[in-house]
């Protein structure tokens, strides 16, 4: 493994990772075929329309969010069809139950899947198998949904060389949560484009749950609800007409990678769950875009893999809700731009790339071995115990933070360090709070390195290329110490060295409890 930050590297495991995610395609479509056929012509899974795309999508496609989103929903649905198939054959179905209680606690703590299965909190067996045939029935309908608009002249093409005159496709025009699409449009191309609803649809579905019916036949594509029928895509020559109206996602930056979008805005409800998708104020917009010049500005490394690992941001609006991310939407971040300030801003966009960018170094190393779920090594983020895959990720986003508030520090000292921290929309009280974040940080990834070198030499955990990062992450936050050092004294007089002292006293005293030595004992 070469040094984190080396974008050589990374553009190297992208092109590899491509090359997985069209063989995954490959291999489940293969799979769907000769495994599963009843199950897949019950579920009106599109097997050969499915291959056709695997074959016609750009290479550059399959390390984005939107098509690597699509694959891994197809990977679940073939999951689950297997579980499905496994029990109508199963004798012990209440071990089976218990088995499947446990591994969707494992495989998809990202995913609403256990709480489709098991809403009550608990492997119970009445009504499995029909809250398991619900889940893959809509499964279904939403990965054939979804691949229809990748490329609309490809889906008339396949529909119109079936046997059949015409392709009916059960759908939705519900909100999307995943993917921060709004209610009464449809995603239409790879980077976020949608196609708003005409009123005689949207009045149609007015008062029901937007079902509707996707129309394929040889002129284009129709939308049904009720009733009503409106068309969405006419075949017009080589490039097809759109019957409705247009929305494209504001562009923040063109990099030689591809476009940078702004999403509409995902709601948030008291409850702390997504209510509703928005469309986004061009003032967040523009915050975003400053944010991102301000990276570019002040830390050149870290915003080249910035710019290759990200490629469309989602604002939040939620009260108390952190950015995220999914493993399974690389390039996707969900940034909380309502409740969080300007130099919150620009920490958020390089933390959730990190994500992007341990997710995809996972996809090549091995870091660890076998599962390790058990929650015995304690956050200093979280101030809760972590399994050992959340804490090697903590250490990782935290580091490339700590680097950030460091290259940001020195970036606003010196000759004109002052205007250049003013037109980046910051404050003199946010470049003390920066300077006493990486301390902060260094402290924590300190605290949580001892750890990971703990499963590592004690415990056998890691493996060599675990060993290898581990040992990267140290020789990072080693510099950043000594390049943030100058400013501690600084930070340690003003008014957020209360906190700063602290934060040091309560890892102190966390180590005292959850130490090392305590770690022996599980």
């Amino acid at each position: 493994m070469m040094p984190i930050l080396d974008p050589q590297l990374l553009t190297q495991l992208t092109d590899e990772f491509r090359l997985s995610m069209r063989r995954l395609l490959h291999d489940l479509c293969r799979e769907l075929q000769s495994d599963y056929p009843v199950l897949s012509d019950r579920f009106d899974l599109p097997i050969g329309f499915f291959q056709v795309l695997s074959r016609s999508l750009e290479r550059a496609c399959y390390s984005g969010w939107k098509v690597v989103g699509w694959i891994e929903a197809l990977n679940d649905v073939v999951y689950f069809l297997d579980i499905l198939r496994q029990w109508e054959h199963e004798r012990d179905r209440c071990d089976f139950t218990e088995q499947l209680f446990a591994e969707c606690q494992e495989k998809f703590f990202e995913h609403g899947y256990q709480a489709d299965l098991f809403p009550s909190g608990r492997p119970s067996l009445s009504g499995l198998e029909r809250r398991l045939t619900r889940l893959c029935t809509r499964l279904a309908q939403e990965v054939t949904q979804e691949a229809l608009f990748f490329d609309p002249s490809r889906t008339v093409k396949w529909s119109t060389q079936r046997v059949l005159s015409g392709w009916w496709v059960r759908g939705t025009l519900n909100a999307d949560f995943e993917r921060a699409s709004m209610q009464g449009t449809i995603p239409v191309d790879l980077v976020g484009t949608w196609c708003e609803a005409p009123t005689v649809i949207r009045q149609a579905l007015r008062g029901s749950s937007q079902r509707v019916i996707f129309r394929v036949g040889t002129e284009g594509v129709a939308v049904q609800a009720g009733r009503v029928a409106a068309p969405l895509w006419s075949h017009d020559g080589r490039e097809g007409t759109w019957a409705w109206k247009k929305g494209e996602s504001p562009r923040v930056i063109e990099t030689a990678h591809g476009v940078v979008t702004v999403g509409p805005t995902l709601i948030y409800g008291r409850d702390r769950t997504p209510r509703d998708v928005r469309r986004t104020e061009d003032k967040q917009v523009e915050r975003i875009g400053r944010a991102w010049r301000t990276i570019h500005a002040a830390w050149p490394e870290g915003y080249a893999v910035l710019e290759l690992l990200t490629s469309r941001i989602v604002p939040l609006k939620a009260k108390g809700i952190v950015s995220f991310s999914y493993r399974h939407r690389p390039g996707l971040s969900f940034i909380n731009c309502f409740d969080r300030d300007n130099l919150d801003l620009i920490d958020d966009l390089i933390h959730e790339n990190s994500h992007h960018h341990l997710n995809l170094l996972l996809r090549k190393y091995v870091m660890y071995r076998g599962d390790h779920n058990q929650r015995i090594f304690y956050s200093p983020w979280r101030r809760s115990l972590r399994p050992l895959r959340g804490i090697l990720h903590a250490t990782f986003t935290f580091t490339m933070g700590a680097m950030l508030f460091e290259r940001l520090s020195a970036w606003a000292s010196g000759r004109g360090g002052a205007a250049r921290w003013k037109n980046a929309g910051l404050t003199q009280r946010d470049l003390e709070r920066a300077r006493c974040r990486c301390l902060e940080e260094v402290a924590s990834v300190r605290y949580s390195l001892q750890d990971l070198h703990y499963a590592d030499r004690h415990l056998g955990w890691l493996t060599g290329s675990g060993h290898q990062l581990v040992g990267q992450l140290e020789e990072a936050i080693g510099q950043v110490e000594r390049d943030i050092e100058r400013f501690k004294p600084g930070v340690l007089s003003s008014k957020f060295g209360p906190s700063l002292r602290r934060h040091i006293n309560k890892l102190h005293q966390s180590r005292q409890t959850y130490g090392p030595m305590r770690l022996s004992e599980v």
